[in-house]
């Protein structure tokens, strides 16, 4: 599998606001003595201190609940491009020449442990191949380039390959990721990280009964079971494992309203017990019921990075196409709910932030 490369622009740009070593931070910054000085969010023996909710630093804002557990983020994406070597539809057929179609641009976005950020825009836009690209899971046609750090550590995409299943999970937009030879009940149980087998089954069992799945879909092939069925079925694989980050491609289609606001819960309690969530939908008012901030979508990068709270007027969004999405709500608002961990008020609205890159 082919390596993350990064162009020197955006190697440039991703140095730029590359975060130093403690080490780096203490030599270059003796720490005086009284009270800490801070730099760029962090005290200069490299901790980080706490955000404003809406601050902006690293290219990207943070929430009020922002927290960096060893120092660094949970999941960094910087500069990322991805284009595809294609053929000239347009050219005769003997004489076609390939030329690049370039999808994402620039994009960058981080997630914070504890922190769910969605991802939204319109359908088509390029958000399953921000996923992709997380999973490491690239066409042979595509050209990626950029950096992504996953809990303080670059990978490139042998390193993201190695992380599936195995510290993030993915939660597919397409149920063709199910096995269709496999009964789907040893599908779900696969995914379990350790523990006996009665211990797995045990925990395969409730998750089926949260989602409604009778018992006796265990037994059954993907092809038998209805679409709705197979997208819960693809939400109990990623809860098997016990994952630092969850990318969640558009989970929610084919479910109904209740089963769809009990997945969305799932994420908040798997984000509100210290993983992380990058929640990829255009479902904006089920977003906006359970995230932390909000990243604007749109031609393959984000336009925008705003707080949930900032949703609840147009004159608070900062870009034209976010202000699209808010008439777009039903009633043309949204009233936020109040924080669900700190008890702050977050109907409040917060300042605007600018976009991360």
């Amino acid at each position: 599998m082919k390596k993350l490369r990064r162009r020197e622009s955006a190697a440039e740009r991703a140095a730029s606001c590359a975060r130093p070593s403690p080490d780096d931070l203490a030599r270059a910054h003796p720490a005086p003595e009284g009270p800490a000085r801070t730099h760029h969010g962090h005290d200069l023996a490299g901790r980080h201190r706490d955000h404003a909710d809406g601050e902006v630093h690293h290219r990207h804002s943070h929430a009020a609940t922002s927290a960096h557990p060893g120092h660094h983020h949970l999941l960094t994406v910087e500069g990322l491009h991805v284009s595809f070597r294609m053929y000239d539809e347009e050219a005769p057929y003997l004489a076609a020449r390939q030329r690049e179609v370039n999808v994402i641009d620039d994009l960058c976005i981080s997630v914070h442990a504890g922190e769910i950020v969605a991802v939204v825009g319109a359908s088509g836009s390029g958000k399953t191949l921000l996923a992709d690209s997380i999973l490491g899971l690239f066409e042979p046609n595509a050209l990626v380039e950029g950096r992504i750090w996953f809990d303080g550590e670059e990978a490139d995409a042998a390193d993201l390959a190695r992380l599936r299943g195995h510290g993030i999970s993915l939660v597919p937009q397409s149920v063709r990721y199910l096995d269709p030879l496999m009964k789907v009940g040893n599908q779900v149980e696969g995914f379990a990280k350790g523990g006996s087998m009665p211990e797995v089954r045990a925990r395969r069992r409730r998750l089926f009964e949260r989602y409604g799945l009778e018992e006796d879909v265990a037994g059954m092939y993907p092809f038998q079971l209805s679409g709705g069925m197979a997208r819960r079925v693809l939400l109990c694989c990623a809860l098997m494992d016990e994952p630092r980050l969850i990318v969640a491609d558009e989970p929610t289609p084919g479910l109904d309203l209740p089963l769809a606001v009990r997945a969305m819960d799932d994420f908040r309690a798997f984000a509100d017990g210290g993983g992380g969530v990058l929640l990829i939908t255009h479902d904006i008012e089920l977003a906006l019921r359970v995230a932390d901030r909000i990243a604007v979508f749109k031609d393959g990068t984000v336009v925008e990075e705003t707080a949930v709270a900032n949703f609840a007027s147009p004159a608070l969004l900062r870009s034209a196409f976010a202000r699209e999405l808010w008439h777009a709500l039903p009633e043309h608002g949204f009233e936020a709910p109040p924080d669900r961990r700190r008890g702050k008020d977050a109907s409040r609205p917060a300042p605007s932030e600018g976009a991360p890159c």
